[in-house]
């Protein structure tokens, strides 16, 4: 049987891709107030961030019920002896330790491994794509964990924002506080590192900010895989699409919104590329 993939909806893997590959998505809560909405499905990035902006509620994120995750692993496990789950960074978010949690409810003799990536965004999405590949060509769950230990070493990202106020009123800034309080009009840039936000430099202007994000993809000596991500900024993803198109072929190139869990922590602005490759 064909080992099943699950993941997170902050790997913002395009949904094609999902489709095309079989991968399950567990969505992420987004809360205002009250309301809670499902990560990618009750609410729209358009819907979110104009919300964003206008609310005077500051939106929450929440981990997924243990019942969310075990129904999921329940209905694949009648389709497969073996299931894979790839979850995005335990140091960010709870989601890992649930999805662990839940495996332990299935009844069903399902062999279900779970793995924490280290990474969020399209770095992990491009590890989730990578196992989902080697599981359709037929690869055993051992095989397809040994694809994810290769990958992860092989992917990183840089993000730059408009403001760090976000990522910090959601304790998610880790090393990155380094880069707060600055007298200056600057665009901070960041990195996860070992699953936590780190610093990766700071640029006087958005101009300077896109720079960065193009030097940090050119450093790659070879590149599989090339994603570019923006949180309602549009126009500066596509000229920076158009600018990576200069080392790596643009209609390769993955052009994705960051999804309403990872607006909540990062506000509107928010530019990234993620690489698969070597440097």
């Amino acid at each position: 049987m064909t080992v099943r993939i699950v993941t997170d909806s902050v790997a913002d893997i395009p949904p094609q891709i999902v489709a095309e590959l079989g991968i399950s998505i567990i969505p992420i809560l987004v809360r205002f107030g009250e309301q809670t909405y499902r990560d990618g499905i009750d609410i729209t990035n358009d819907q979110f961030y104009e919300r964003l902006v206008n609310s005077k509620i500051p939106p929450t994120t929440a981990v997924p019920s243990l019942d969310m995750f075990a129904r999921t692993y329940a209905r694949l496990a009648e389709e497969t002896d073996e299931i894979l789950v790839i979850m995005l960074s335990s140091k960010l978010s709870g989601v890992y330790n649930a999805a662990l949690q839940s495996a332990s409810l299935i009844e069903n003799e399902c062999r279900i491994e779970v793995l924490d990536s280290q990474c969020a965004v399209m770095a992990e999405g491009f590890v989730v794509i990578r196992a989902a590949q080697a599981a359709k060509e037929g690869a055993s769950l051992d095989e397809v964990i040994e694809v994810v230990h290769r990958n992860l070493p092989r992917v990183d990202m840089r993000a730059a924002f408009d403001t760090l106020e976000y990522l910090k009123r959601g304790g998610r800034i880790g090393k990155a506080t380094a880069l707060l309080g600055s007298l200056l009009k600057v665009n901070p840039i960041i990195t996860l590192k070992d699953g936590l936000v780190e610093p990766a430099g700071r640029a006087r202007s958005r101009a300077k900010a896109m720079d960065h994000l193009y030097e940090f993809a050119a450093g790659y000596s070879h590149i599989e895989e090339l994603a570019v991500e923006e949180a309602a900024c549009p126009e500066d993803g596509n000229l920076l699409v158009k600018r990576l198109g200069e080392i790596f072929p643009e209609e390769r190139i993955y052009r994705s919104r960051t999804t309403p869990v990872i607006g909540t922590h990062t506000g509107p602005g928010l530019l990234l590329v993620a690489v698969l490759g070597d440097k």
